[in-house]
């Protein structure tokens, strides 16, 4: 049995924003005790968490662990080893900035289920719990062209593929169903599915207990995914506020992943051509009015990156960047937390084992040195992270 005891921590309760003195004590990986003072026992591994804000680790929920920079730069050939070493390493780099559960939506080979299955064969506490997506599916010549989709068209070949990646081990399915911002001349306006091709993927996603993800760019493929039965949506870059209101329905989530609009200074370091640049730029004034209409419309929010987790952006972590950004649009600190624990926590299906510190729960926790519940900003300053019980180094 191993135990550890957090002694003198601030912990958060990120349901009610309540930051109350207390200690926190983990046994076999499980959060077993809470309260205002837990006293170490012999043997028992210690860490002093005085001036320490503790939080439940981080459910970060668009998460790409293969991703090249710049995106031209994909081999849809390149030996899976080699993918699988890039992805590894982005998953240690996400964990060590506090995002304790990824999920994957789009990555080449399906390396997702790999690194997975890896950590499980040799218990390595240095990736972080992956929710995996496998490939994403894509129309041919649309936003995933390039990038190790898999290309269908037709509602059959749609629903072929998508039973495809379930019967992989893919958690969920990723389609593309309008442009997006990385290529030249598409549009995140312009649609890139059918609303049978959607329907299609969403009933062998429903065959395997699940639910679709889809890159949506507009208010019109947004509207037609709702009616097709998507439940997930990525990066809503326009949207109106009759389609706000639709997505503030109950059971349906929105990340708004606002990074990929608003990075120019690390989109040029790493190379990113002019043309991603420039819709990047475009795209950002009308990216924020959608999603503060999102938030006053009450929609549900989730927190995701598009970068690796880890990657650095505009001078912090990718995971801090978006956060800071979810501020700006409208959410209190305490919601953009929320965001990036508890609401990622239901949209995974993981609300009753993480995304809150409770007893029974995984014991997934970041040290902090300032308090989120003041400023999204603090999620920068990550003092510790602890994975299933485990200090990460």
């Amino acid at each position: 049995m191993s135990s550890l005891v957090l002694t003198q921590a601030r912990i958060v309760d990120v349901g009610s924003g309540v930051v109350a003195p207390g200690a926190v004590r983990i046994v076999d990986g499980r959060i077993a005790e809470v309260g205002p003072a837990v006293a170490p026992r012999p043997g028992e591994q210690h860490v002093d968490a005085a001036g320490k804000y503790v939080i439940p680790g981080l459910v970060t929920v668009h998460t790409h662990l293969s991703i090249v920079f710049p995106f031209s730069d994909t081999d849809e050939h390149e030996d899976p080893d080699t993918t699988l070493a890039r992805a590894r390493t982005r998953a240690q780099e996400a964990l060590r900035v506090g995002a304790t559960t990824v999920r994957c939506i789009h990555e080449q080979h399906r390396v997702d289920l790999t690194v997975r299955a890896l950590a499980a064969e040799t218990a390595d506490r240095t990736v972080p719990r992956i929710v995996a997506g496998g490939r994403a599916l894509s129309v041919p010549g649309g936003h995933g062209q390039g990038t190790g989709s898999v290309y269908c068209s037709g509602p059959e070949q749609f629903y072929a593929a998508a039973m495809d990646e379930l019967d992989a081990g893919a958690d969920h399915v990723k389609i593309f169903i309008t442009g997006g911002l990385a290529h030249a001349g598409e549009s995140p306006a312009e649609p890139e599915m059918s609303r049978a091709e959607m329907a299609a993927v969403v009933r062998a996603a429903a065959e395997h207990g699940t639910y679709v993800v889809a890159h949506a760019g507009h208010h019109t493929a947004i509207r037609e995914a709702l009616d097709a039965g998507v439940t997930s949506f990525e990066h809503a870059y326009e949207v109106d506020e009759q389609t706000a209101d639709l997505l503030a329905q109950p059971g349906i989530f929105v990340s708004p992943t606002l990074i990929v609009s608003s990075s120019q200074a690390t989109m040029r370091a790493l190379g990113f051509e002019q043309h991603s640049r420039d819709n990047a730029r475009r795209a950002a004034p009308a990216h924020l009015r959608s999603i503060r209409r999102l938030v006053a419309a009450g929609v549900c929010i989730t927190h995701g990156t598009d970068y690796p987790p880890g990657q650095q952006v505009e001078g912090v972590s990718a995971v801090a960047t978006e956060a800071m950004l979810l501020q700006s649009a409208g959410l209190s600190p305490l919601q953009v937390l929320q965001a990036a624990t508890t609401n990622g926590a239901r949209l995974v299906g993981l609300q009753d084992s993480i995304g809150a510190i409770q007893p029974g729960y995984a014991a997934d926790l970041v040290l902090l040195d300032a308090d989120p519940t003041a400023d999204a900003a603090a999620l920068a300053r990550v003092h510790l992270v602890i994975n299933g019980g485990h200090l990460v180094t």
